[in-house]
């Protein structure tokens, strides 16, 4: 495949995502090829430890390929829809699971499915560069690939304000929020790579590849964005979505800059997505395991996007970017909650 490399070296396998024009948007047949490289290194006594890398200078990756995923919707391939996020979910599954250490490298853009990829790793190494997100409410989406089997360890004012606003953070926040472990300079990036691959051959890995992380890591300043989720964590614990909205508004109203910001962002949001955010993350704060999260995110996602909200979200901003989507419904009040937890609780069953 041109999109993707699976190599070994030395006692390392490498996994490098090879679609930069694309910033590494994960395929259908990208996510095969990693599920099936793991399979055999787990087995593999020679890999001793796994690094993921992204080609190109954007990033590591910007996500699924929604485009590929909205057409097999508006064309009703159901099985199709299915099997890919069934296949990226496993990926995502093996790879918080996975027994050997693997490290992945989270320069430039981190969102989406590129979280999926590389934060549920053992050790996840990003620069002052890295910029996270879970966009996925503004293309009438929810937030996936088990982002909420790290998030619901942080506090939830922080991991609502994240998914719910879809905004983008620096990596003192993607740390703080237990996105990534580490910040390292820029330039450095390249010899840590390699030193990396000859950790992997040292007695315990693990005790090397942490104590490497340690040596090169540096002070990534103030997790702000995470500051202001602190600020309001009262309006983030109110029982419903919409009275979350609210009382972001009624503090915007009252002159407060930064409940002002996050209302403004979520605003922007898909209704029944932002309904959805909510409702997966308080589900995941029981659950507690990340396999049962991601049955809970493909129940979702099989839900989601064949629903017309998610054709018209990534039409509005990856086809013809006019950023003017028509939620159906519009108004947060005509949101059918009661579908989104109806659709959990036939997974739980299942």
């Amino acid at each position: 495949m041109d999109d993707i490399s699976i190599s070994i070296e030395g006692a390392c396998g490498i996994i490098r995502l090879a679609r930069p024009r694309a910033i590494n948007a994960l395929s259908a047949d990208m996510i095969a090829a990693v599920r099936a490289a793991l399979d055999e290194w787990d087995e593999n006594e020679r890999v001793r430890a796994v690094l993921i890398e992204g080609e190109g200078e954007k990033g590591l990756c910007a996500g699924g390929d929604v485009r590929a995923t909205r057409e097999l919707a508006l064309v009703g391939d159901t099985r199709r829809v299915s099997a890919f996020f069934a296949d990226e979910y496993d990926m995502n599954g093996l790879i918080a699971t996975y027994p050997k250490p693997i490290v992945a490298l989270q320069h430039g853009i981190v969102m989406g499915g590129g979280i999926g990829i590389s934060s549920h790793a053992r050790y996840r190494i990003a620069t002052a560069s890295s910029r996270f997100a879970m966009p996925e409410g503004a293309i009438g989406f929810f937030c996936d690939v088990g982002v909420n089997a790290i998030l619901y360890k942080t506090a939830q004012a922080r991991a609502l304000a994240f998914l719910m606003s879809g905004q983008t953070v620096a990596v003192a926040d993607a740390i703080a929020l237990g996105l990534a472990d580490a910040a390292v300079p820029e330039d450095a990036l390249a010899g840590l790579r390699a030193r990396v691959i000859e950790a992997a051959q040292a007695g315990d890995p693990d005790t090397a590849i942490t104590a490497l992380i340690q040596s090169e890591s540096i002070d990534p300043g103030e997790a702000s964005f995470c500051g202001l989720a602190d600020s309001l964590a009262p309006v983030f614990a109110a029982e419903t979505v919409g009275k979350i909205v609210e009382n972001l508004l009624d503090l915007a109203e009252e002159g407060d800059p930064g409940a002002a910001a996050l209302h403004a962002a979520i605003a922007r949001q898909c209704p029944t997505s932002l309904a959805a955010i909510v409702i997966s993350h308080r589900r995941a704060r029981q659950l507690r395991d990340v396999r049962a999260i991601l049955e809970d995110d493909l129940a979702l996602a099989k839900h989601m996007a064949l629903r017309p909200d998610f054709a018209e979200g990534v039409r509005a901003v990856l086809i013809d970017k006019d950023r003017n989507p028509q939620w159906q419904p519009a108004r947060l009040a005509d949101v059918d909650s009661d579908a989104l937890e109806k659709v959990l609780g036939e997974a739980a069953l299942a």
